[in-house]
């Protein structure tokens, strides 16, 4: 939902991760070539993210479009909720460097970092193309020196027709050959520490495109991300906001199901429909939800959503309550 903001100013070992990868990319392709043009010539990532794909609880998350540094969103999260995050979900433009300090602080501190790569006005079809090979090659490189996991969604809300690679302007082939390209840099790197996250947003009357060829395949994928929000646009009920896209989505992938973004919308209805979705999505065995707390327009609208857990005192009394019955709450740390 939210628009990623570039960030300016460097660390001192982003600095220096960048002018490594110059010199070696200097000796090899350009910025176009084959994924081969991927093959590791730095170490591989320390950590290694096999034993989390399977989780055994369920999480609980706070997303936001500050960066991993600004902490007080999880601390004023943790406060309301009654516990702290286990995922703290923002966003990245394309082209932008990666915070390793940041993401592994966060990581200190018990939250699986999750980065929602935003590919901005950079078209999808040049990078399933190679022609952004030498940002991804980069990219790879410094998550590979965070010595942590990463959940990593690349061009979410694919399907939205909002968004500058959805269906009005990209093709769903174009978005596959894009994710298959990151992936396959990444792999060739041999960056071990990335949870490929795929994030449609939820089939509804505004979001009708089918998702069937928008999937990149289980080899590509390691959880799906739904996004869906309780409102007067989406729906009021998880049966008719999340379940019809859950039904679509296990015909063509069995893969751990995560809702990457959601939130409740301000109303006399908010107290029922938080507990609405924390039922509806423990009975659905979901492995994770993650709360978008803040007051933001409506994407490709003008009407101002307060989606936050605190804006009344039965809606913050339902979000601990629900949250806790339903048993989310889920140290990825100590899981």
């Amino acid at each position: 939902m939210a628009i990623a903001r570039r960030r300016s100013g460097l660390t001192v070992a982003a600095i220096l991760t960048i002018a490594v990868t110059f010199l070696v990319n200097a000796c090899g392709t350009g910025n176009g070539g084959d994924a081969k043009a991927g093959t590791a010539t730095t170490p591989a990532a320390h950590f290694d993210v096999s034993s989390m794909l399977e989780p055994s609880g369920r999480a609980l998350g706070v997303v936001d479009d500050k960066t991993p540094w600004q902490y007080d969103i999880a601390t004023t999260f943790a406060k309301e909720a009654g516990r702290a995050p286990d995922i703290r979900e923002y966003y990245g433009s394309w082209g932008d460097d990666f915070d390793a300090e940041g993401n592994a602080f966060l990581w200190r501190h018990g939250q699986l970092p999750m980065m929602a790569l935003v590919p901005s006005d950079t078209s999808l079809a040049d990078i399933a193309e190679g022609r952004e090979d030498a940002y991804i090659r980069r990219l790879a490189d410094q998550i590979a020196t965070y010595d942590g996991p990463l959940a990593l969604s690349f061009a979410g809300e694919m399907n939205g027709p909002w968004n500058s690679w959805g269906p009005e302007h990209t093709k769903p082939a174009d978005f596959v050959a894009s994710w298959k390209r990151v992936h396959d840099v990444f792999t060739a790197r041999g960056v071990t520490n990335v949870i490929w996250v795929w994030t449609p947003h939820v089939v509804d009357s505004g979001t009708t495109a089918e998702l069937r060829p928008y999937y990149p395949g289980g080899a590509y994928v390691d959880w799906v991300g739904l996004i869906g929000y309780y409102g007067p646009i989406d729906g009021v009920a998880f049966s008719s906001l999340f379940t019809p896209t859950l039904r679509e989505i296990a015909a063509f992938a069995d893969k751990p199901v995560l809702i990457a973004e959601t939130g409740v919308a301000q109303s006399e209805q908010k107290q029922a429909h938080i507990r609405d979705l924390f039922r509806g999505a423990a009975k659905a065995g979901v492995i994770g939800l993650v709360w978008y707390d803040q007051r933001k327009d409506w994407p490709g609208g003008k009407q101002l959503m307060d989606w936050r857990i605190s804006t009344s005192r039965e809606a913050l009394a339902a979000f601990q309550v629900e949250s806790a019955r339903s048993g989310f709450g889920h140290s990825f740390k100590n899981g």
